[in-house]
């Protein structure tokens, strides 16, 4: 299946279209943006003009291959203003980043952003710095560039998403942990995990690291430097497919490398872990708190909070042991679905990739 691009490529690629325009005196048809994670892609652009001498403004169609989301065609443009700082003595360009029509603003707190800015993520932002990078590389100036990304359809797009329930309001959110959309069929993507299982199996490993995406398993993989890459298999939302497919394969280990959001779901026993059931989930974590601590005030601010990534900061400050129930929890789930015997071992990472579980450990103490 066809594999498409985030729209923090897209406004990556509008960008570098119309600061290309600015810099070069010359329209580009199409640019190439680097993935963060390998490869790229050659874009086309839809429109772009140049409104001032120092002003440009470029848009492009964002492409979700053959895995249509609701940003699917939809039309992804950037503003950029640039205007020379001083003589080249070395040194990035002076970048800021602003949200325009169609995009989110942050209104609570537990996202990657705080509240008050425009939902443009970390990784669409690091793009943007490298197009805008990429470009000015060969000129002898020091500049000072301002973005502004616009969707314009991105307020009635942003209806058709749980945005609003998240405090993004006005727009939709420009993501992207990698830069590429891979499909997510069902069945294609069910067969790849079996598929990646089997190799596995076959290469001779006793052992499968399960992670729900490329971020999780480049951690994993820091983590567990001695297993060999076939070892590692990203199985998305396939929780109970993946045990139970690694555990037919007579796998005689797995290990579940996860991040919060996915781990209460998982820790739930839920078999498809599917972002819809996550408030649910906070409801759970909140009675597990009370029961196993006692904490009233901590199990109703967890109750209370917008999402998994602020719940989980509250317990790594105020009960860290909660944190590792999570993860024991995820074995007992694992082991049910697992018709075979196997051995199961979850690492819970923190976002910047520190172990903030891992089930095999001793429990901790509480102070």
């Amino acid at each position: 299946m066809r594999s498409g691009f985030t729209t923090g490529t897209a406004a990556a690629a509008a960008v570098k279209g119309a600061l290309s325009l600015l810099t070069n005196n010359r329209a580009p048809e199409a640019v190439h943006i680097a993935f963060l994670s390998e490869g790229g892609v050659t874009i086309p652009l839809e429109r772009i003009e140049r409104v001032s001498p120092t002003k440009a403004v470029c848009t492009v169609i964002k492409d979700a291959g053959d895995d249509p989301d609701i940003t699917h065609r939809a039309e992804i443009g950037a503003e950029v203003e640039l205007s020379v700082r001083a003589p080249f003595s070395g040194g990035q360009a002076e970048l800021h980043i602003e949200g325009g029509e169609g995009v989110g603003t942050v209104t609570k707190p537990g996202l990657e952003i705080p509240p008050g800015a425009p939902a443009i993520n970390p990784g669409p932002r690091r793009m943007i710095r490298e197009a805008v990078d990429a470009v000015l590389a060969e000129k002898r100036r020091a500049f000072n560039v301002r973005v502004r990304i616009f969707v314009p359809r991105g307020e009635i797009l942003a209806r058709k998403t749980l945005n609003a329930r998240l405090g993004i309001v006005g727009g939709i959110s420009i993501l992207g942990t990698t830069g590429i959309v891979r499909p997510m069929s069902h069945a294609a993507y069910t067969a790849t995990i079996q598929s990646a299982l089997s190799v596995a199996a076959a290469s001779g490993s006793n052992t499968a690291v399960l992670t729900t995406g490329r971020r999780s398993e480049r951690f994993a993989q820091a983590t567990l430097p001695e297993l060999a890459a076939e070892s590692f298999v990203q199985i998305g939302d396939y929780f109970r497919f993946a045990i139970e497919t690694a555990a037919a394969m007579h796998l005689a280990n797995a290990v579940i490398a996860v991040f919060f959001g996915k781990a209460l779901k998982m820790a739930q026993g839920i078999p498809h872990t599917h972002a819809a059931k996550a408030a649910l989930a906070l409801e759970h974590l909140a009675k597990w708190t009370r029961a196993e601590t006692g904490d009233r005030l901590l199990a109703r601010d967890i109750i209370g909070a917008n999402t998994a990534r602020q719940a989980f900061y509250m317990l790594k400050e105020r009960s860290p042991s909660m944190v590792e129930t999570v993860a024991r929890r995820i074995v007992r789930s694992a082991a049910q679905f697992a018709k075979e015997p196997m051995a199961v071992r979850c690492i819970l990472f923190d976002y910047d990739g520190r172990i903030a579980a891992d089930s095999d450990a001793p429990p901790r103490e509480e102070r």
